[in-house]
């Protein structure tokens, strides 16, 4: 009997990623040379952020999608940090809302009118001051509206209720600092990734460690976790310096299911899951590829697609939300790649060829919309439901007839779904509403302490110390002006006594 090669069928074994043209491109943009590792980029149906290169202070551009080509250099920024901006994160149910963090020790929410900015903004509508150092990380809860998570270089893990603006929880289980954060599906588990080497998975409202792996021969940056597979990736350095991905169960860290060596570049992995195609992507920072995989349920668990090969470095990628995308031309996933040396942003979309120009249904399942599924108080006292949403052939009923199919019924622990097939473009009715802080003052000596908060980075201690002697020299002016005055009135007296008249 004559061997045979195992033959495996997938609708995404000839996925291949198209770089846009360079008028559908943003030219001209000052990208950060900052060196830590993040995205410094963020992107959602409307808009597209991008940290930028800036003196004094941190600054990023908030570009309208349909803006594309030559970006002036005097376009107007968002500026309103004291130090350089680390990360940004688009709110997934408001699209005008963007968090920031900053060397400053300082989070940051803005609120992007519509249209973009037509002048530079300074003014955030909410300033949240809780880390002892800097901020590396944010992240927004996938489920519930107005939870922020941040991670900063004290070690620890704030939650924000962004409707009372304050933090409410604190993870504080790490030794060193915190490289990146991932949630599940609906939110109940974050998993982190340290300096210490370790791989943590913790319950985010107790804080409470459920699982950890001491990495000693695969050394962790990055971590993802897989949709609903209960499996997490993570990449990595193996003990010979090449760049490896691990896959584990979440329920199990004490060993990898498997590990995989990449190459031997030196440029961090990047790791991006699209839960609803079980396609895994791998970019390199410092690199211009990105391989693809697919990911079974059973062993080999990871399945080598592609790779998508271009010869200019990326230092960063934008991923485009699902609802977001051409369904018309097949597209399943779209990056936006950075480019320093060029001063360019490059949309790459990853297509699916089929022939057929209708909607091709079984590459587009329900996919979490913009809507959320619980409020702050209710995630934050324990649920951790999502709405009962039918699938397509019950929420449309032109796509079908006859009872739903069991894959087509969401259960409670999923975030609310939506279909692609008429072209996902609705808008969300959730606005967001800052709160109102009453101004509280501590007065000693005549000065208001709240009111002069200490300095936090060099460049405010500068702009502190200038700002205090101008207003030294205004003062003094303004003495010798009283003194003059009243010299002139003293005078002034002494004449009128000794005048005649008055004798």
């Amino acid at each position: 009997m004559s061997w045979r090669p195992q033959y495996r069928s997938s609708k995404f074994r000839n996925v291949y990623g198209k770089a846009a043209s360079r008028e559908h491109c943003f030219d001209g943009i000052p990208i950060t040379k900052n060196v830590h590792d993040n995205h410094f980029c963020a992107v959602n149906a409307r808009f597209l952020a991008i940290v930028t290169e800036s003196a004094g202070g941190g600054s990023f551009l908030v570009i309208p999608l349909e803006q594309t080509g030559r970006i002036e250099p005097n376009y107007p920024k968002v500026c309103g940090h004291q130090g350089n901006v680390l990360d940004i994160k688009w709110n997934p149910f408001i699209e005008n809302i963007i968090a920031s963090c900053s060397e400053d020790t300082s989070v940051r929410i803005w609120e992007i009118p519509e249209g973009g900015l037509k002048r530079n903004m300074t003014e955030a509508v909410l300033e949240l001051y809780g880390h002892s150092r800097r901020v590396g990380l944010v992240e927004w809860h996938p489920t519930t509206n107005n939870i922020l998570f941040s991670a900063g270089y004290d070690y620890k893990v704030l939650i924000w209720n962004l409707e009372i603006g304050e933090p409410v929880k604190m993870i504080d289980c790490h030794t060193d600092v915190i490289l990146c954060m991932s949630f599940n599906t609906d939110g109940s588990l974050l998993a982190t990734t340290c300096k210490d080497k370790k791989l943590r998975v913790v319950e985010p409202r107790s804080g409470r460690v459920l699982q950890e792996a001491s990495c000693k021969n695969h050394r962790v940056n990055r971590v993802v976790f897989l949709g609903s597979t209960k499996r997490l990736l993570t990449t990595g350095v193996s003990r010979w310096n090449t760049r490896q991905i691990a896959l584990w169960d979440q329920e199990d860290l004490s060993m990898p299911l498997i590990e995989e060596e990449i190459d031997g570049l030196s440029g961090l992995l990047f790791p991006f899951y699209d839960a609803d195609t079980h396609m895994l992507y791998l970019a390199g920072k410092g690199d211009g590829n990105i391989r693809y995989y697919e990911i079974g349920s059973e062993k080999p668990y990871l399945s080598y697609l592609m790779e998508f090969r271009s010869p200019a470095p990326q230092k960063g990628l934008g991923v485009m939300p699902k609802h977001g995308l051409d369904v018309s031309a097949c597209e399943v996933f779209r990056f936006y790649k950075l480019i320093t040396l060029k001063g360019l942003i490059e949309p790459i979309s990853m297509i699916v060829p089929r022939r057929s120009e209708t909607y091709q249904e079984d590459i587009y399942p329900m996919t979490p919309g913009t809507e959320p599924a619980l409020t702050p108080d209710e995630w934050l006292s324990g649920v951790n439901r999502g709405k009962a949403t039918r699938g397509v052939s019950q929420k449309y009923p032109g796509c079908g007839k006859g009872p739903p199919h069991p894959a087509d019924l969401r259960f409670p622990t999923d975030p609310i779904l939506v279909s692609l097939k008429e072209g996902y473009k609705r808008n969300s009715k959730i606005v967001f509403k800052a709160p109102v802080r009453e101004k509280k003052s501590v007065v000693v000596n005549g000065i208001d302490l709240l009111e002069n908060v200490p300095p936090r980075t060099e460049n405010e201690l500068l702009r502190m110390f200038f700002r205090q002697q101008d207003e030294i020299r205004r003062l003094k002016d303004e003495l010798s002006q009283k003194d003059i005055r009243i010299r002139q009135l003293q005078l002034e007296l002494k004449n009128f006594r000794n005048s005649p008249k008055n004798n």
